[in-house]
Formats: structure tokens, sequence, C-alpha cells
């Protein structure tokens, strides 16, 4: 009986060991892998479960805002932008991440921060002190198909203008044939089409706010900007535009559909990879658009980052995760599973591109992705000067709500439910209104 209580006894406090982190993500296709690979995760630590709540990207920016924002402890781990990261951090809502590698330096010495690209783990650092980690970092290229191009006898330049994309996109489309000349994010969002259309903004000449906090929505170059976004999309778009993420856009670049697409960088791998690509061969890889006012600005910077929330208990299991996902093992891991190094998490560690097999993999685009994360500066993306930071988001709290409620004006233009004057004005008198609202005007 003594020996059968000891066995309960041990049965019991080995459950109670098990501790469940909860983690709230992306549904971008990096995600989805780190969700596959996750039981590797556990067998390294069967004490720890894990449960992935997994949205798209404007769901789980409202969704994980409140959760933080209100201290509900509804999830251990979550993936936020380089835009929350600094706002969240000055909030209180996030753990700092530097005392824990503080407590743990065998894991700090094989994690190795110093791996970590500066400029990204720069933007991931308020007051000295981290408080994420990068799980993959991006950049804006333009990706397009050889073949077509090589059928149209056409030849796309190193650094193309909106200009020629545009003349390129009517001559690539023939919607008869499922041919689409370009495809581009038209699914509103601060994060989804205003991402890429204030890149546009910033390189014809335009800004979110002059110095004063005065909105300048209303300026040529964003109606310039607006009515070229249009036009590319109505006239050699595929249907439906305005419901098209980077997810949808990525799908049919991948089965040949899209003469050209302008995304993030990130999007280089997934095109590169037989195993989710049909053009593999064909996919070609050059800087992103610049428009007539200035070239600052083309390429945006991004990365998704893995962060503790302040309200979670179970910091150290979350921080183990957090960890190992970021890991050089990890990207080696991913290497392995998938085939090839050009499909693991890109523009995070010097160790990957210093890597020979990813050198190889990922020949064709690496150096453009690299250029163009270390020509993204967020605090000189614009022709003239601006009170903000940021290259495709404007620094303040108040950016995700406004931002997204732009990209919903921008939507209904292209839907043929308002014109660009209409939705130009209604984004002027929003933004301006955050603002004035917001303490910022003088």
């Amino acid at each position: 009986m003594k020996t059968l209580a000891l066995l309960s006894f041990a049965l019991l406090t080995n459950a109670k060991a098990i501790t469940n982190i909860i983690i709230a993500t992306v549904n971008n296709p990096d995600m989805v892998v780190m969700q596959k690979l996750a039981p590797e995760f556990t067998r390294k630590y069967p004490d720890i479960r894990v449960k992935f709540v997994t949205m798209s990207e404007n769901e789980l920016r409202q969704k994980v805002t409140l959760d933080i924002a209100s201290g509900a402890e509804g999830f251990d781990l979550a993936t936020v932008g380089a835009y929350e990261v600094p706002i969240w951090a000055k909030n209180n809502w996030l753990k700092p991440l530097t005392p824990l590698f503080n407590k743990n330096p065998d894991l700090a010495r094989a994690y190795d921060l110093n791996d970590i690209l500066p400029s990204v783990r720069t933007a991931l650092t308020v007051n000295g002190s981290l408080y994420a980690v990068p799980f993959y970092a991006e950049s804006s290229m333009t990706f397009y198909n050889k073949d077509l191009f090589k059928k149209a006898g056409l030849t796309m330049p190193n650094d193309p203008t909106w200009n020629q994309i545009q003349g390129f996109a009517a001559k690539l489309h023939n919607p008869s044939k499922g041919i689409y000349g370009i495809c581009l994010r038209g699914l509103p969002g601060w994060g989804e089409n205003m991402a890429l259309f204030t890149t546009m903004v910033n390189t014809f000449g335009g800004r979110w706010y002059d110095t004063h906090w005065k909105a300048q929505l209303n300026s040529t170059a964003w109606k310039n900007a607006m009515s070229l976004y249009v036009d590319l999309l109505k006239k050699y778009g595929p249907p439906g535009a305005a419901a098209n993420g980077f997810a949808e856009n990525l799908a049919l670049m991948s089965q040949g559909k899209c003469g050209m697409w302008v995304d993030a960088t990130v999007a280089a791998g997934f095109l590169s990879d037989p195993a989710s690509s049909k053009v593999v061969k064909s996919v070609g890889f050059v800087n992103a658009p610049t428009g007539p006012g200035t070239p600052r600005g083309a390429n945006w910077f991004w990365s998704w980052n893995l962060v503790i929330p302040k309200s979670s208990r179970k910091e150290e299991a979350a921080f183990k995760f957090l960890t190992w996902a970021t890991s050089k093992d990890y990207i080696a891991l991913v290497a392995k599973t998938k085939g090839t190094w050009a499909a693991v998490p890109p523009g995070t560690r010097l160790s990957t591109y210093r890597n020979p097999s990813y050198a190889q993999a990922a020949g064709a685009f690496s150096n453009h992705v690299m250029n163009s994360i270390r020509r993204a500066d967020v605090n000189q993306a614009t022709k003239d000067p601006v009170p903000y930071s940021g290259v495709q988001y404007v620094s303040i709290p108040q950016f995700q709500a406004l931002g997204t409620e732009v990209g919903q004006y921008l939507a209904k233009v292209l839907q043929g439910q308002t014109t660009i004057d209409q939705a130009l004005a209604q984004s002027q008198a929003a933004a301006q209104r955050v603002a004035d609202e917001g303490g910022y005007t003088k």
C-alpha cells in the first residue's frame, strides 16, 4: 500500500508539473511551420504543452491588443509587429526579456543575441532593454514572372519606377488566360493595404503629417499615389482585389497568375520552395518601385516578433518557447524539415546569411532581401520632415485604428463605392481628428 501511495503521489506530482502555455499568432506561412514543428519543442521540454490560437493579421491585432492592454491573461506569448513593441513596452504591457536572458546565462550563450541583425535588435529595444525577439524580419521588394516578361518582350530593371510597373502591367494583363498584370494588397487594414500604399505615398513625396502634426492626406502626392494604385488594380489586377491580402496574393503569384507582385521580402522563400510554388524557376526579384518624388520610403521595415505579455504567469515556460522558436537551431530545423534553406525564416540572424547552404539555396534573392532591409530607414522615410518614425506606419498608438480607417476608404474606392476625392477628404478629416484629440497638435 505504501508503494502504491508513493507511486500515486509521483504521478500526481508529474501531472502537476505540466505547464500549458497559449500562443496567439498570425496565420502566415512561417507561423504555420512553427506550429507543425512545435512537437519538437515538446520533446525538448516534455513538461510544457503548447496551444496555438491562430488568426488573420487584422483579427490578431485587435484581440491581442485588447487582451494585453486589459491584462486579461488570455495569452502567455503573442506574435506582434515592430510597430507595437516600443509602444506596448512604454505602456508596461510586456515583460522585459533582458532580465530573463541575464537569469539564464547558459541559454543566453546558446541563443547568441549578438547574432541578431543590429537594426532589428535595436527596433525591439526600449530604454536599453529588449522586449521582443524576431521570428522573421522583412522589407518590401518586387517579384515578377520572368517567363511572362520574356513572352511579352519586356525587361525588368533592377530599380523599377511605379510608372514602369504600370506600363508592364498593361502588357502582361491577360485575364482570359488567368494572368493578371499585377497583384497588390487590397484588403483594408493598417498592416494590409496601407502597408503597401504608404510606401507608394512616400515615394510620391507624400507624408501623413507635417512637423506641426497637420494632416497631409489631401495633398497632390496622396492623390497621385491613390490614382495610380486604383488604376493598377482596377485595370490590371485580379477580380476581387479588395479582398486580397498577403496570403491571397502569395497564392496567386505561386500559381503563376500574377505578372508582378510588390510585397514583403519574406515571400521570396515561399516562391522559391517547390513544395508550395509553381514558379520556382521563373520568379525574378528586383527592388521595390519608386515614385517621382523620392526614393525614400519605398522599402518598408517590419518584423514579426514573439513577446511575453506582462499578465502572463508562466514566463519561464513562455521564455523557453520564445527562445526555441527564434534560435539558430530552430532555423536549421526548418531547413531540414522543408528540405531547403531557402524556406527558413529570413531577416533575423547574421549566421543565416553567412551560412553557405543558405547562400546557395537563396542566392537569387538573399542580397535583395538584405539590401532592402538595410535601406529601410524608419527615421527618414519621407521627402519632407515628419514628427514621427515608421516607414509604412506612424509610430503613435492611434495609428492602428487610423490606418485601418483610411484603408477602408481606399478599399471602397477600389470597389467603386466612393471617389478618390471623397476618400481623401474622409481620410484627411480622420487623420486630423486623431492628431487633435491625441494632443499632438500644439
